[in-house]
């Protein structure tokens, strides 16, 4: 069931003025600097992305748009299961379509691709309780969407039987322009979380949204930690520039 939830809405120029995401080539899809030694990550596909919050990210495209909170993920180095707060919505005027648990997966800096891990192996894990909870202690909220998506939606992935709400774990859920889908991801990791740069990817039904994250190291983290509000106004900055250059084309 289905109910209304107060969405934050994010102003960005392309989503503000109700232009369609351009579609741009990778080399364009982010501003031109973060924090000192790090390369901008580089998305294969079109698609733009932006700094919401020190651990949240928001990338999209015509068709996609995922919101991404990885703080436990980054708190959780070394170890080898790796917890991802997800929100999810297609973007106007894209129709329903269903996204399955192939539809998910992440690449590690080492170039490897692993898959949303199988809820029997989640449930093998002791439904991860010591990692749920740290998730549940510090958390930052990824309820960032295009306004249209007012309706709150579940990702059910994942079930622990310890929860009386959560008893069932769903292979696949429904999405559609009016609904904006929250929840967690679970992937383990071989030899376990170091640092780099990191990918989740979410396959929609015409397109592939690439959103970057990297677990960092302490001096990275202290300077991100610093000057995340810089970062994101260059960033803004960025797309608004490409919003301009989007209309150009459109006139």
């Amino acid at each position: 069931m289905s109910m209304r939830i107060k969405v934050s809405f994010i102003v960005i120029a392309l989503v503000a003025s109700g232009i369609v995401a351009p579609s741009v080539s990778a080399q364009e899809t982010s501003a031109k600097e973060t924090y000192d030694g790090v390369d901008v990550p580089q998305p294969t596909v079109p698609g733009l992305f932006t700094i919401t919050g020190q651990f949240v990210r928001i990338a999209y495209n015509n068709e996609g748009w995922v919101t991404l909170g990885y703080r436990t993920a980054n708190d959780s180095q070394g170890q080898d299961w790796m917890l991802l707060e997800v929100g999810l919505t297609v973007r106007k005027p894209t129709k329903s379509q269903t996204l399955t648990r192939d539809s998910f997966w992440i690449t590690l800096p080492n170039g490897e691709n692993v898959t949303l891990s199988p809820q029997k192996d989640y449930q093998g894990a002791g439904y991860l309780r010591a990692l749920n909870m740290r998730g549940n202690t510090v958390r930052d909220s990824i309820n960032y969407f295009p306004v249209e998506a007012n309706q709150a939606c579940a990702l059910g992935f994942f079930s622990d039987p310890t929860k009386e709400m959560r008893s069932i774990s769903y292979d696949q859920f429904e999405i559609s322009r009016q609904r904006a889908c929250l929840g967690r991801l679970f992937f383990k990791v071989p030899d376990g979380i170091t640092t780099g740069q990191y990918w989740l990817h979410v396959q929609f039904a015409g397109s592939e949204v690439q959103t970057p994250f990297r677990i960092m190291t302490k001096d990275e983290e202290k300077f991100l930690k610093k000057n995340w509000k810089d970062l994101k106004k260059e960033h803004e900055a960025f797309l608004k520039q490409e919003a301009e250059k989007a209309k150009q084309q459109q006139q």
